[in-house]
């Protein structure tokens, strides 16, 4: 069992910039809300699924990077011949902090590439998602903010169950 201090829950960012930089404050919020709710859990811990379907902390920060991966690189900037693989499937070298390692290198690619976009209206460089659809980088990062948000619920909810860890 860890014992990590709870934290404070922190707001939301308080940018109200133009489009690009508020879109992007929001990511990394969301992001930040995932990290934090992985670092400082065993690993055990951190593997053990907390609902009947295997969901676990570490599958979904796995699940996140992925998903950077994928819309970012592989969708966007049309990168690599195959997408990642987008489940939460852990392998056994799968420790908190090869995958921590790897979701900030994940968002530090992506924010790259975002940088780089100068129009939001640009399109993918391929169709992607379930609709098979050219999607802009204006709905990229819609997508990956509820995306991302919609998963550190669930990660807040599992580090709960885990170690009783609450706060943002």
């Amino acid at each position: 069992m860890t014992t990590t201090p709870a934290r404070r829950d922190v707001g939301p960012p308080g940018v109200d910039s133009d489009e690009k930089t508020t879109l992007l404050a929001f990511l990394n919020y969301v992001r930040d809300g995932v990290t934090a709710k992985a670092q400082g859990l065993a690993d055990a811990q951190g593997r053990a699924p907390g609902v009947p379907s295997g969901t676990s902390v570490l599958g979904l920060v796995k699940h996140v990077t992925a998903a950077e991966v994928y819309w970012f690189d592989w969708a966007f900037e049309g990168a690599g011949a195959a997408p990642p693989d987008l489940s939460m499937d852990l392998a056994e070298g799968d420790s908190a902090e090869r995958l921590l390692a790897a979701y900030r290198a994940a968002i530090e690619r992506s924010n790259e590439i975002i940088a780089r976009c100068d129009d939001l209206s640009r399109p993918c460089a391929r169709a992607a998602g379930k609709a098979g659809a050219l999607r802009s980088m204006r709905w990229v990062l819609g997508h990956m903010i509820e995306e991302t948000a919609r998963h550190a619920g669930h990660a807040d909810i599992l580090r709960e169950q885990a170690d009783g860890s609450v706060g943002r």
